[in-house]
Order: structure tokens, then sequence, then C-alpha cells
């Protein structure tokens, strides 16, 4: 029985004894038991019964209960609050503020996220999707942009786990398919790659450069656990990982990129695997840019570190400890110069994009992804797009690669080559 409902039963009592002074009690004890049988007048079944009705009123009454909020007025993603910011409040702001709001929440300034919503709608709008693109768009950008895993945008969105990574994938495949040609491309163009080599002459002495190579590591979340070898994404620092392997021109943007191996692969056998390889091998990419040194044709040609094998159209440094006469040491200083340009885009990508740093999607997607996030640092690249904070890189410690048979006639030409380069900057910076 109800403790509220005894209380007022026992007060109902008291107050009936003290209006019924011809009571007789026949009980002492004060057990609810007890008080249901101490009087022997009518008053007392009076007020049994005024307390009865009482008890049955307060059982059957409800306590009020709250209207369960939706998600569009307890989430401040939600469609409704994407809206309001994006169609109500946007153009009230001043470009600078809106512009910084805009970067800390999908890190890109609003004309750019405009530009990549206008460029994907068409083909997210052949998919059905009951979100508008817009803000598919968004969700899928914070996500890059925040390193947020599907569970925590899910939560966040007020949407389940799998139509966020859903959603994900085809954002991402979009963007790493539809938009890549458009954004990186090999500058085979005469007034892009005059540019392109100008501008690394200022920055190195060295003439003809047309890009600069590196590859990077992009940590894996996790692994399958059906996966058969897993050790093969095992990388020389310990954790699992898969490569991506990028060369950038001047302005830090890419125009070349490449995901086709698991962590343990070194750099060399990366970059065999690319298309670029091929294509550079094959003879199908022709630069027409000759430079004439010393009585060398030299073509355009890129920039890497000693981990990558020297070609006639890929010149690596002499030595990595300046070990070489002056010339050579003279050389490697240019090259190293021109190798920075690289290693900064690859900071800024992985600054910008924080999936980048703890790749939380599935292994299947990850290329797509990593992809997708070179085509966007190109967007913010060629936008003018403040640049965050490096990612720092940690230091490469690879061997110099074997040299494969069918790269002999390469080889000897670019090793050729890059002497010549060598003696002729050693000279032109000593007659100074």
């Amino acid at each position: 029985m109800d403790q509220s409902f005894l209380i007022m039963l026992s007060n109902l009592l008291h107050l009936q004894n003290q209006l019924d002074p011809t009571t007789t009690t026949t009980t002492t004890t004060t057990s609810p038991s007890s008080l249901l049988t101490t009087t022997t007048s009518a008053a007392p079944l009076l007020f049994f019964t005024i307390a009865s009705v009482l008890s049955y009123i307060s059982t059957r009454r409800k306590p009020p209960s709250s209207p369960p909020l939706s998600p569009s007025t307890t989430s401040q993603f939600s469609v409704s609050a994407f809206r309001a910011l994006s169609t109500e409040r946007i153009w009230a702001m001043e470009a600078p503020l809106r512009d910084a709001q805009w970067r800390s929440l999908y890190g890109l300034s609003y004309p750019v996220f405009t530009t990549v919503v206008d460029k994907l709608k068409p083909f997210i709008a052949l998919s059905n999707l009951s979100l508008p693109s817009d803000y598919a768009v968004a969700m899928v950008l914070s996500r890059l942009s925040l390193g947020l895993s599907a569970k925590t945008v899910a939560k966040r969105y007020a949407l389940e786990p799998y139509l966020v990574s859903k959603i994900t994938n085809m954002v991402t495949r979009l963007l790493a398919t539809k938009l890549y040609p458009e954004f990186i491309k090999i500058p085979a163009g005469r007034r892009r790659l005059q540019e392109t080599t100008a501008s690394f002459a200022e920055i190195t002495s060295l003439p003809n450069i047309c890009g600069a190579i590196d590859n990077t590591h992009v940590r894996l979340h996790s692994l399958p656990d059906h996966l058969l070898n897993p050790s093969v994404y095992v990388n020389q620092f310990g954790y699992n990982s898969v490569e991506l392997q990028v060369v950038a021109d001047h302005k830090k943007i890419f125009w070349d990129v490449c995901v086709k191996a698991p962590g343990a692969f070194d750099d060399a056998s990366h970059f065999r695997e690319s298309l670029l390889y091929n294509r550079l091998i094959s003879g199908d990419i022709v630069w027409e840019k000759v430079v004439n040194v010393k009585g060398h044709a030299v073509r355009p040609f890129i920039v890497g570190d000693w981990c990558y094998p020297l070609l006639s159209f890929l010149l690596t440094p002499f030595s990595g400890n300046r070990t070489g006469n002056p010339a050579q040491n003279t050389f490697d200083e240019g090259l190293m110069k021109g190798r920075k340009v690289v290693m900064d885009a690859i900071g800024l990508l992985k600054g910008r994009w924080r999936i980048l740093q703890d790749m939380n999607v599935g292994l299947n997607h990850a290329p797509q992804t990593i992809v997708a996030c070179c085509v966007l640092h190109n967007l913010c690249q060629i936008a003018r797009e403040p640049e965050p904070e490096l990612w720092k890189e940690p230091e490469e410690n690879g061997a110099v690669p074997r040299l494969l048979e069918s790269e002999k006639s390469y080889y000897y030409f670019g090793e050729s080559l890059r002497q010549v380069l060598a003696d002729d900057l050693y000279q032109r910076l000593s007659s100074r």
C-alpha cells in the first residue's frame, strides 16, 4: 500500500476521533492493518471511503511527461540550423568573420565550400539522397577537417553511423573521380610549365624543375580482422599505414597523386607502381620546353630525395650528408630547397584535413578518402586559403634503392645530367 495513503488515512482517523468522542478503540497498535479496525462508529467508514477515492485518483493520474525533443531542435548541426546559418545569417556577417567560422566547422571558407557543392550537386542528385546536397557535403567536410569518426559525426548530426559512412564514401568518391581531372593536372601547358620552372629556378637556382616528389604515410586507425597479411601495412615507424605519393609545384599544389602501396613498401617501389612512372618511362609525357646547359639538352624534370631512383626525369641528391665535392654539395643544397616545397605541401595537407593523421574509414575506402583530401587541398591552395600550421612528418631513413635492369639507360643519362647541372650551378654561384 502507498505510504502517503497510509499517512493520509492515519490523519483522517485521528481527526475522526476528535470529532466523534463515542469511538471505542479495540486495539493499541499503529500498524496499517490495525488502523482499519480501530473504531466502531460510522464516521471512520466515511473517512475511509473518502481516502480510498483520493488514493484511487492519485494512482490513476500519470505525471506529466516532457514531449520528446526532435533532433532539429537539439542539434546545432541539424538541417534547419545549417540552413539558417548558410542562407539567413551568412550574408549578414562580415566576410572575414564568416569565413573564419566556416573554416572552423568545415575546413575551408564559405566561397570555396559553395564551389565544392556546386560541382558535386549534379552527381549527388543522381543518388536520391534524402539529405540536401550542401548539408551532406558539409557533414563530410567536417569529418575530414576535424578527423571525426563515423559514430561521432552520427551523434552530432543525429543520424545513423551507417548513413554517415555511406555519405562519406559517396562524397569522397565523387571528389576523387569527378573533380580529380579538373584540379590535379600535370603542368603540360606551355604557360603553366613556364611559370612552374621559372619559380623553381628562383627557389633552387636550377633550371627546368617542374615538380618535387615525396612519399608520406597515412596512419590507419584499424585494420579489418579478416586481413590475410596485415604485416604489409606496418611501416618503418612501427604503425599501420598506407602510402601517399604526391608531386607538387612551386605553389604547393599537387599535380600528381598516387595511393597504391601499404606501409611496408619503400618509396621507390611505390613510385615504380605508379601511373606517373609508367607514363614517364614510356615517353607518354613529353615536355616540349628544353634548356641548353653546357651543350646538354635539359628537359623538365622532377626532384626527390635519395629514397627514389636516379633517372633522366627524376634527379636525386649526390649524398644525404654532404660527402660530395663542392659542386655536388651545392647541387644538393639547391635540390633540397626544391624538395622542401613538397614537404610543406604534405604538412599543409595533413594540417588541413586531420582525418589523414588517423584514418578512421574502412581500408577499402582509404585511398579515395586520401585522394579526396588532395583535391580539396588544391582547391584551398588555388583559392589562396590561409595556410594552417604544418603537420610535422617524422624523418625518413630509407636506403638508396637498387637499380632495375630496365632503368639503366635512364640512370646513366640522369647521372650525367646531374653532374652537368652541378658544375654549371657551382660555376655560376662562384662567379658572383
